[in-house]
């Protein structure tokens, strides 16, 4: 997966089209995401004894990867991103297509 925790991202699709946030946590087998402040939902639950009070829980739902798009950190463009491998480590690293600036 290409996007990774901490990475900022502008959503591309759905209801929260637009939006900018962070990535809070990666669900790579299931290729989504979830980002702060971005696709908010209400679970309603029900008291489990008697004299207890129900309960109205937000939390943040996972969104696919795909509908969000990376913010280059160096340009601050929504940017697709690219590989390019360093010359002494042999490692990956993450590049702006836009920019071609290595991302953090």
């Amino acid at each position: 997966m290409r996007i990774k925790k901490g990475d900022n991202v502008l959503v591309i699709a759905g209801k929260d089209k637009g939006k900018k946030g962070k990535v809070s946590q990666v669900l790579a087998d299931d290729n989504k995401i979830v980002v702060e402040n971005v696709n908010k939902m209400i679970r309603h639950i029900k008291p489990k004894r008697e004299g207890e009070k129900g309960q109205r829980i937000e939390f943040f739902a996972p969104l696919n990867a795909s509908n969000a798009m990376v913010i280059c950190s160096k340009c601050n463009k929504p940017t697709r991103l690219g590989y390019k491998l360093t010359q002494g480590d042999e490692k990956k690293q993450r590049i702006c297509k836009k920019c071609k600036e290595a991302l953090s």
